[in-house]
């Protein structure tokens, strides 16, 4: 992983000098190493950056710049992910609020993405720090070429010691496409960096034992894994100007602590604090390790194209002992995909037990169901006795979600 030395902020340069955590090992398992986190992302959304009336509020939006600033001045990399480009074009182009129709909301984005990097830049600059807009869409983690060259762009802004200032491509994304939230794409960002933490600042002060206000809810310090929030009462909304709520944040932790990253959630108010290592909202530990980002856009980001509904067996064989999908243990194919293509693998009970790259085009799967590789071999001749879905191209989903 590249680091850049040598050069300070004013040139432009990073003054980082630790490496982000090795690959294969999760990120920090407490918050007293928060404060040495070589690289950390940062995701803002729209609520914390936005007055009463849904607008952009530049002084929130400088608070934080002056925040993440201060922490790059003490020798961290940041990434930010910043929602707020359509709240930012609300006033510009008149509209009393979030617009409803996907157009509009694609034409706000499109004016909005220019003034909100703007502003970034100039509060950046008052630091002597560059920016870097980032602009991505599902597609950009799906496709392997196009996330290779996302993650070599990311990396060389890092190096040349410019900040990423990262959002979902709202203006051409459409439904099928898209993240549905920058907590998401934050989560993905930060696998996709090899970040040592990343902090999601919201508007509340950290996840409660029930919505926070209501009589009795506290707030819960730390997260250790799923069995700490069982129960736990997310089912308030987002906010008007945003997208998400605390399902989509607890669904964006979850991919991000599996895959080795620990996450802070907290209030935007507290994001100093949160980057220092204090007591302020919810520290959510890594439970799992560093995987290929191959994997992990497969288990959380790749688009499925079908279905492949197992028997028992089969089920037991890929959930318990990790194996290669054979045709033998397949009951039925369903969807419209190609050889390469991401599936879902079923159980017999109808749960998603994996996704998996499928080896062929779905006219040649009906006639293989059921049948050994050694019949297929014999009758089909060599080539139609290979796997299904490789172990290799094959990822175990389980629980994806925090929720109970």
């Amino acid at each position: 992983m590249s680091t850049a030395t040598g050069m300070g902020p004013a040139a432009g340069g990073s003054t980082a000098t630790g490496a982000s955590t090795a690959a294969g090992a999760p990120g920090p398992a407490d918050r007293a190493a928060l404060p040495s986190a070589a690289r950390v992302v940062v995701k803002v959304g729209s609520s914390s950056l936005t007055d009463a009336r849904g607008h952009l509020d530049r002084e929130r939006l400088t608070a934080l710049v002056d925040v993440l600033a201060a922490r790059r001045a003490a020798g961290g990399q940041v990434v930010l992910v910043s929602s707020g480009a359509i709240a930012s074009a609300l006033g510009p182009l008149g509209l009393p609020g979030r617009p409803r129709d996907l157009a509009t909301q694609q034409a706000a984005a499109s004016v909005g993405q220019g003034l909100l990097v703007a502003d970034y830049a100039r509060a950046f600059a008052a630091h002597g720090l560059r920016v870097g807009q980032v602009l991505l869409t599902a597609d950009d983690t799906v496709r392997r070429t196009h996330h290779r060259n996302a993650s070599r762009a990311l990396e060389r802004l890092l190096a040349l010691g410019v900040v990423p200032v990262i959002n979902e491509n709202d203006a051409v994304a459409t439904q099928e496409i898209r993240f549905g939230d920058n907590d998401r794409l934050a989560a993905l960002v930060s696998h996709l960096v090899r970040a040592d933490a990343l902090v999601l600042l919201t508007d509340v002060d950290g996840l409660h034992t029930g919505p926070p206000g209501r009589p009795g809810s506290v707030r819960i310090p730390l997260v250790r894994g799923l069995e700490d929030v069982a129960g736990v009462d997310v089912s308030a909304r987002g906010s008007a100007v945003g997208t998400g709520g605390m399902v989509t944040k607890l669904d964006s932790v979850a991919i991000a602590t599996a895959s080795g990253v620990p996450v802070v959630l907290t209030a935007a108010a507290n994001a100093a604090g949160a980057l220092a290592g204090d007591d302020v909202g919810t520290f959510f530990a890594a439970t799992g390790r560093r995987t290929s980002v191959r994997l992990l856009w497969l288990a959380h980001a790749a688009r499925t194209r079908g279905r492949l509904l197992l028997d028992e067996g089969a089920a037991r064989a890929v959930r318990d002992r990790g194996t290669s999908l054979l045709p033998a243990g397949v009951t039925r194919v369903e969807g419209d995909f190609d050889a390469g293509d991401p599936v879902e693998i079923v159980g017999p009970d109808g749960v998603v037990l994996a996704r998996g790259l499928v080896a062929y085009d779905v006219a040649e799967v009906p006639p293989l169901l059921g049948r050994s590789t050694s019949d297929l071999r014999a009758e089909l001749g060599p080539g139609y006795d290979r796997e299904l879905v490789h172990r290799d191209d094959l990822v175990l989903v389980g629980r994806t979600t925090l929720l109970p």
